[in-house]
């Protein structure tokens, strides 16, 4: 049951973003995706099977991951500059696992 309403709450974030996208605040669509649905869920997972240390762990790394999705955006408007979607949207997914392999390698070498 629990699978099932995580699965809904993702196919509701879609149609959101697909509805959001049509309007003429097409923009508000990229701000979507940032809404802590996901984060919601992985948070009260966390703290209810590791407990609240984890948790305050799992934030603090979650303040950090920030900066992949910031380099993933960051290439992503460098790339739209001059290649097709498809391979601007890949290259931005490249970009976004390298920093996100980074970031992970970091934080487990510190912690």
């Amino acid at each position: 049951m629990a699978l099932l309403i995580k699965a809904a709450l993702g196919a509701l974030v879609v149609l959101l973003i697909g509805v959001l996208a049509k309007t003429k605040n097409y923009y508000i669509a990229g701000l979507i995706p940032l809404f802590p649905t996901f984060a919601l869920i992985a948070h009260y997972i966390v703290a209810s099977e590791r407990g609240t240390e984890a948790l305050r762990t799992t934030i603090v790394f979650g303040m950090w991951s920030i900066i992949p999705y910031f380099f993933y955006l960051l290439s992503l408007w460098y790339f739209t500059g001059f290649l097709r979607l498809p391979l601007a949207l890949a290259g931005a997914v490249a970009c976004w696992s390298l920093s996100a392999w980074l970031l992970i390698a970091i934080w487990s070498r510190v912690h």
